[in-house]
């Protein structure tokens, strides 16, 4: 797998976000929450991937681009940990915590939950 994370594998569909939030499952480990659904995409590609920060929290565009950028690029990085699958998902990468963190603390609560997903989704099938 590529350590790229291009256009066709960003989620963007407002219709797809609105499923993942109304029936997808939830993967939590303070600060990030991954939120995933099975999917029927008429592409070739396996995940498709969002990340989000709240307005709440982060009153400033710059710092909330800021995290969505560590949280994109920690994302980029560690996606092999998910297997090529038969299955297509989505993801949507959630950041609850109050104040702008070190990108090694994204990257390890991103792999965490990763794996948690690949043990709970893949292995388990």
């Amino acid at each position: 797998m590529k350590a790229t994370f291009n256009k066709k594998e960003r989620l963007k569909s407002k219709k797809e976000i609105e499923l993942l939030f109304s029936e997808g499952k939830s993967i939590s480990k303070y600060p990030i929450r991954l939120v995933y659904r099975k999917s029927n995409l008429e592409e070739s590609i396996k995940i498709r991937a969002g990340v989000s920060v709240s307005k709440r929290n982060f009153k400033k565009a710059v710092d909330r681009n800021c995290i969505k950028r560590l949280m994109r690029e920690s994302y980029r990085k560690n996606k092999y940990i998910v297997p090529n699958t038969t299955h297509q998902f989505t993801f949507m990468f959630l950041f609850s915590g109050k104040e702008i963190p070190e990108y090694s603390l994204i990257e390890s609560k991103i792999k965490g939950i990763l794996q948690k997903f690949v043990e709970q989704e893949i292995k388990s099938k």
